[in-house]
């Protein structure tokens, strides 16, 4: 699987039930959400303007995307978890299933991020990225075309220590296809 199959693989409305431990809070908690990835067009103007951010030629966007979610948590049940992120991954010339993954919205901290990005030989694509308070680690396959799943760490800015450890499986809503 190369990043251009992967994301293709992604594009649709998925269901998705995270499991969540908080270590500094001694807290888990279960979130229910709605995930939508649309395809963009390397030409789009989000993704022109995140690639120059990084100073990044846009001709070297492959397969960008836009992902949006609204969910809702058990932590606090008053609060809507909602949100979106353009993501332009920029595959290595010289690594194969390697490269950087441009958000203009990061996951673990809510500001611009560029994460590196491989993909396993068995079809994991794991993305880690490095933020000023934090380091947050994902991984996540198909376990066939409608069903995946999704690991994530965060993890303190130094790796000593996780502070949150989650567990997500997805589901592609195919009364929406």
């Amino acid at each position: 699987m190369d990043i251009t199959q992967f994301v293709e693989g992604s594009i649709g409305q998925w269901r998705s039930q995270r499991s969540a431990h908080h270590m500094v809070f001694a807290h888990f908690e279960a979130v229910r959400s709605e995930i939508d990835i649309v395809a963009l067009t390397p030409d789009n103007l989000a993704v022109i303007e995140l690639c120059q951010s990084y100073d990044i030629d846009p001709s070297q966007a492959v397969a960008p995307f836009h992902m949006s979610w609204e969910g809702e948590s058990d932590w606090d049940e008053k609060e809507v978890l909602k949100g979106s992120t353009v993501l332009v991954p920029i595959p290595d010339p010289n690594i194969p299933n390697k490269g950087l993954l441009l958000r203009d919205r990061g996951y673990a901290e809510t500001m611009p991020a560029a994460a590196h990005y491989h993909i396993t030989e068995d079809g994991v694509f794991v993305l880690i990225t490095e933020y000023d308070r934090a380091a947050a680690e994902e991984r996540i396959w198909f376990v066939n075309p409608n069903l995946r799943f999704r690991v994530a760490t965060i993890k303190t800015s130094d790796g000593t220590g996780v502070v949150t450890a989650s567990f997500s499986s997805e589901l592609r809503n195919m009364s929406k296809a």
